[in-house]
């Protein structure tokens, strides 16, 4: 088989299995964050995505995509039900945002998890050339690292986590935390998306397995572990150009005009989370409208709230509760014709997106924990006209580095409406300093200066983030 000099590790392949206009199944380039970080990258060097294509059964046979080899892990019915659904999304995933739900042991769920990480481990194994560079990501595949060393010394290994890493007297809960700390350690380079990530991940190393560590270095069986923060960002000329579109510019109109051409649009877009802070959102909003501060005819709010994990049972109940929640403030609070709240929960394409950015007058991103929440970077970038107000979370990644945002406490209800308040009452003058700054910030730190800081830290020839400067 065809070996590449850098193989990309991830639980999906960053491909969608589409219908061809002539009824036939096709596959289709996905435009996630992390293909778009490596695209460029991707094109120049011999490379392999290892990957779920996100059926089940056996793994499909997929052609090359922009000249990137497609290497698929098949997984089971039950390999989803108790790796995915089970030890990924149900133990390690509440766990890891700050315990907002409790997490599940179950020992099946370890086994499996155990047995998926070894075969995608088999499947790096084989796609690396002598000495490649393998770029695992995220929570899914935390033993890969380990697993992967195991089988081939000769590679330089990176291990990504996407998500937040807990403060040790969470993460010592885990029934098997030292073997998901040893996973990790695997790795040559571990990032994360802040420093203290890192340095719980530090304090976690030197507690449960005795290893000298500070939080840029620790000591494993001879050899040296670096790990660090490096925040993952987007494709900021990708989405500004996409705003700047006549269809998107058009279809932001008559979004407005459609929502009645209200004062002002509050935007929310989270993916149906319990981690998101969606009840608590939609409940301060409710109170600002009983309270008299939010009139339903000149403030608008829309909640875009997309399908996830619908299998899980706690997906279900949450789903359950934010309809039943608008359910009720449309009805004590709507007209005919206007709903206090626009409720929407289909999946939109990226240009839809960027019309409903541009729509926005308050974006609030208000998670109770994110690693990062790209959402708020999405809109930042959507808004070419330096207008525009963000309300983020302190407790999301990205409030360490838009601090001209509205940061709230999204668990302090009170705050959370004092705070919508400035953001509808803030001056025209002081909102656009406020988006300059982050469109600035944004402007010098996107995907293409995330990719090739990790890579320039993982990467000891300089060879790849080179490569992807020149591009």
């Amino acid at each position: 088989m065809r070996q590449s000099s850098l193989v990309v590790v991830s639980n999906r392949l960053p491909v969608d299995d589409s219908v061809a206009p002539d009824g036939a199944c096709e596959w289709r380039r996905s435009p996630g964050g992390l293909v778009t970080a490596l695209h460029p990258l991707l094109q120049h060097v011999p490379a392999t995505w290892v990957g779920w294509a996100g059926g089940t059964g056996p793994a499909p046979a997929l052609s090359d995509i922009d000249g990137v080899r497609m290497h698929t892990v098949p997984l089971s019915h039950d390999d989803v039900r108790n790796h995915y659904e089970g030890f990924a999304n149900s133990t390690l995933w509440p766990l890891f945002h700050d315990a907002v739900e409790q997490p599940v042991y179950h020992r099946r769920w370890w086994e499996a998890y155990q047995r998926v990480n070894q075969r995608f481990a088999d499947a790096a194994a084989q796609a690396a050339e002598p000495g490649a560079t393998v770029w695992i990501q995220d929570y899914h595949l935390q033993l890969v690292p380990g697993l992967l060393r195991a089988q081939r010394p000769d590679l330089r290994i990176g291990f990504f986590l996407h998500v937040p890493f807990p403060p040790p007297e969470l993460f010592m809960q885990l029934p098997r935390r030292a073997e998901l700390l040893n996973g990790m350690l695997g790795a040559d380079l571990v990032g994360f998306q802040r420093a203290q990530a890192a340095h719980n991940f530090a304090q976690l190393a030197a507690k449960v397995l005795n290893l000298p560590a500070t939080d840029h270095r620790i000591a494993v069986q001879g050899r040296e572990v670096q790990i660090g923060a490096f925040p993952v960002s987007i494709d900021m000329t990708e989405m500004e150009a996409l705003a700047r579109r006549p269809d998107v510019v058009a279809r932001a109109r008559q979004l407005r005009h459609d929502l009645g051409d209200p004062q002002h649009v509050i935007l929310s877009v989270d993916r149906m989370d319990y981690t998101k802070g969606i009840e608590q959102r939609l409940k301060a909003y409710s109170e600002l409208i009983a309270d008299g501060h939010v009139k339903v005819r000149d403030t608008v709010m829309v909640q875009v709230a997309i399908p996830s994990r619908e299998r899980v049972e706690q997906y279900q109940v949450l789903r359950d509760r934010v309809e039943r929640e608008v359910g009720r403030i449309n009805g004590e609070f709507g007209r005919v014709g206007e709903p206090a709240i626009h409720y929407l929960t289909q999946h939109f394409d990226r240009a839809e997106l960027a019309a409903l950015y541009r729509v926005a007058d308050i974006m609030a991103v208000t998670p109770l924990r994110d690693g990062m929440n790209l959402v708020a970077k999405e809109y930042v970038a959507a808004r070419v006209d330096d207008s525009g107000i963000l309300v983020l979370s302190e407790f999301a990644g990205a409030a360490a580095e838009f601090s001209q945002a509205y940061q709230v406490n999204p668990h302090d209800l009170d705050g959370l409406k004092l705070t919508l308040t400035q953001a509808l009452r803030a001056s025209p003058s002081d909102s656009t300093n406020r988006m300059r700054g982050m469109r600035a910030h944004l402007r010098k730190h996107d995907i293409r200066a995330w990719a090739r800081a990790y890579l320039t830290e993982l990467d000891e020839t300089g060879t790849l983030a080179a490569r992807l400067t020149a591009t």
